[in-house]
């Protein structure tokens, strides 16, 4: 690659990083090229990409986009290293790496950032167990309509008791 090419690949890399929501780093190592297909495609219909380059380019574009140091790590940047980014729904790329990971094996969260906060490999593992967006809509709705069920269930109730003692009343029947 021709050092022009390469630094037009980190300017382009440069600038992915600082507009993504979540930046997730991963190992995929292992995983055959119809896999990483396959989770290259699951990934995009949910707006995120999967881009796999070189170690030292992620650590130079990782630089100049001012990336957590943390991220940038040689423990971090070893071995076989991909990069998920998402603009979109921050969660919602990891959900899908941890549902990927479950089936396949792999691969393997190393670190990301998720709106501005760095998130270690444990973390990811808890946001990708986390229920879809609209599943977490509809429990905290839930969540807000049970008390006004519970209450009408209660006045309907004393509803009923009121029109059977009327009832009762009105055929002569008395306690």
């Amino acid at each position: 690659m021709l050092k022009i090419q390469k630094t037009q690949l980190i300017k382009d890399m440069t600038r992915e990083l600082s507009n993504a929501q979540t930046i997730v780093f991963v190992d995929y190592g292992g995983l055959n090229m119809s896999s990483q297909q396959e989770l290259k495609k699951r990934l995009k219909e949910i707006g995120a990409r999967m881009i796999v380059v070189k170690n030292t380019v992620l650590r130079l574009a990782g630089t100049e986009a001012k990336i957590d140091d943390q991220v940038l790590t040689d423990s971090v940047l070893s071995g076989q290293t991909a990069v998920i980014l998402s603009s979109a729904d921050p969660v919602a790329p990891i959900q899908i790496l941890g549902k990927f990971a479950k089936e396949f094996e792999l691969p393997k969260f190393k670190v990301g950032i998720v709106e501005g906060t760095f998130q270690n490999t444990e973390n990811l593992s808890k946001l990708s167990k986390l229920p879809s967006k609209e599943i977490l809509y509809g429990q905290v709705v839930e969540s807000m309509a049970s008390p006004m069920y519970g209450m009408v269930f209660s006045l309907n109730a004393n509803m009923q008791k009121l029109v059977y003692i009327l009832d009762q009343k009105a055929k002569g029947v008395t306690n």
